[in-house]
């Protein structure tokens, strides 16, 4: 069985193939990039995010979102293994709850067991040849060691790079039209239910296993941890999550690392975390599975407060405006890359927490939502308006939400809605739009906000179906009139002076 486990862990392909895809989800992905002084980015990484979006039989759904780090070896593994422990047979309509439950942690269970299994061989390889190296020295380097030494030095640096590596993890499934979501780690859930008369209802299920969560931090503590100083360093070998999959440096040698070392069993798990209370009988909306990196870069752009209501309004506006759901979940990707983007070259205040992100995957699965007739472009749309949307436990008796109105543009008009940054931070509400209208609405807040797009579509002229013929200097006569542009950034950026001698042609 190791030996099966592991040529799965080496293949390029996956059983998985063979399973349909859920074409009510979409995903979009965006890799890491690090940003220099003159504002251009790089990748400095591989991708290491995962995902998976499979229909299974008896209307049985599975989804997940995988962050890995130092590498996507775990992420691929618990992708392909997970779904291996879900759907061959495992779940039918029968189940209860408690069932469905126990079969989603034993998955988890088997899964994490079943990766150290795959690295047993190099786990073993590892410590018999640190039997082959003289006794640690700082004062000689690699260079004034024996050959042989040198060559054992090197084959256990490979070792660790296949060693090395975890992964957290959000998975939905979906049977007898019920939702269960299972957490291990800091991505996130969100649930978007919109009533009849265009009410939505945003509800994060899961919590992240963070350093500052509190229920974390006394299950560390009742282990023998020191929590406050956890708590005050905010990672542990890394990362700021407290459980998760793999990862072997710390689940293995736990009582080596000086955080940890109190511990009297292994503190960090791959233990989920499961919701079963959302029932999906008549509920149209969305459900939205995102990866750390996704969050964070959202968050560090515009602060935790906004970011669950600032991700469900960029879902509700491409929604809006696009009849392909594979679309929906790139363009929301890259509205948030930009923000991100825009926020660090703007020199504002949090531009000193965007100077780099991390890999970011979006998964969005339709739940009976509408979709427009997409006479609108993916990175087009009207100005949104975040306000916050503090976690909610779902088996609390109170439930915490915001309110938040976005008004579209309407479908047969073009508007200029790129710059997601400056639209967030500086716009005002244009009054007067005819626009139809998508609403958030909650209970236990006092913010409000509303928007909609400025214009009345005329920045851009229809282009005659013949091509413009140069003129006598050989320059092709404009096509785009910038002229209600210059208005309306007078009208906003002037402070009350007029903008004749300012922007635009005099």
């Amino acid at each position: 069985m190791a030996a099966q486990r592991r040529t799965l862990m080496q293949s390029h392909q996956s059983w998985t193939d063979d399973l349909p895809l859920c074409q009510m989800c979409s995903v979009g992905t965006a890799p890491n990039c690090v940003y220099g002084p003159d504002g251009k980015g790089t990748q400095s990484h591989p991708n290491e995010d995962g995902h998976l979006r499979f229909r299974y039989e008896d209307g049985c759904f599975l989804y997940g979102v995988f962050n890995g780090y130092d590498g996507s070896r775990v992420a691929n593994f618990v992708s392909q293994c997970l779904t291996a422990e879900l759907l061959l047979g495992q779940l039918n309509s029968n189940h209860t709850d408690s069932d469905v439950c126990r079969i989603l942690t034993q998955a988890f269970d088997v899964v994490e067991k079943s990766y150290f299994e795959t690295i047993d061989n190099a786990l073993a390889q590892k410590a018999h040849l640190s039997t082959f190296l003289p006794p640690h020295n700082e004062n000689v380097s690699f260079h004034q060691l024996s050959p042989s030494s040198q060559k054992v030095h090197e084959r256990l640096k490979e070792l660790e790079q296949e060693l090395t590596g975890g992964a957290t993890a959000v998975v939905a499934l979906i049977l007898n039209n019920k939702l269960y979501i299972a957490n291990v780690g800091t991505n996130r859930a969100l649930l978007c239910k919109s009533s009849s008369d265009g009410q939505n209802q945003v509800l994060q299920i899961c919590r992240p296993h963070s350093t500052d969560n509190e229920d974390e931090l006394q299950r560390l503590a009742a282990l023998g941890v020191d929590s406050a100083r956890v708590k005050q360093a905010g990672q542990i070998a890394g990362q700021s999550s407290t459980r998760r999959l793999g990862d072997y440096r710390v689940k293995c040698n736990y009582s080596e690392i000086d955080l940890l070392s109190a511990a009297k069993t292994m503190p960090i798990i791959a233990e989920p975390e499961i919701d079963s209370s959302q029932s999906l009988d008549n509920v149209r909306g969305f459900l939205l599975l995102m990866s750390e990196g996704l969050i964070n870069a959202l968050e560090s752009a515009h602060g935790p407060e906004q970011a669950n209501q600032e991700i469900v309004a960029m879902v509700a506006a491409e929604l809006a405006q696009q009849n392909s759901l594979e679309a929906v979940a790139q363009s929301v990707v890259e509205r948030v890359k930009r923000l991100h983007h825009d926020v660090y070259v703007s020199g504002r205040q949090r531009a000193a927490y965007c100077s780099r992100h991390e890999d970011m995957t979006l998964l969005i699965r339709n739940i009976n939502y509408p979709l427009a007739d997409g006479a609108l472009t993916p990175t087009q749309g009207g100005r949104i308006y975040p306000v916050s949307v503090p976690y909610s436990n779902s088996q609390s008796t109170s439930k915490t939400s915001v309110t938040l109105s976005l008004v579209m543009p309407s479908q047969n008009v073009l508007t200029n809605g790129t710059n997601t940054a400056s639209t967030l931070e500086e716009g005002t509400p244009t009054p007067g739009s005819q626009s139809p209208t998508a609403t958030l609405q909650s209970t236990n807040t006092q913010t409000q906000s509303s928007s909609s797009s400025s214009g009345d579509g005329s920045l851009f002229r229809q282009r005659g179906s013949q091509a413009a013929q140069p003129d006598e200097t050989g320059r092709v006569p404009p096509y785009v009139d910038f002229s209600q542009f210059y208005r309306l950034w007078g009208g906003d950026h002037s402070d009350g002076q007029s903008t004749q001698g300012g922007l635009g042609p005099q």
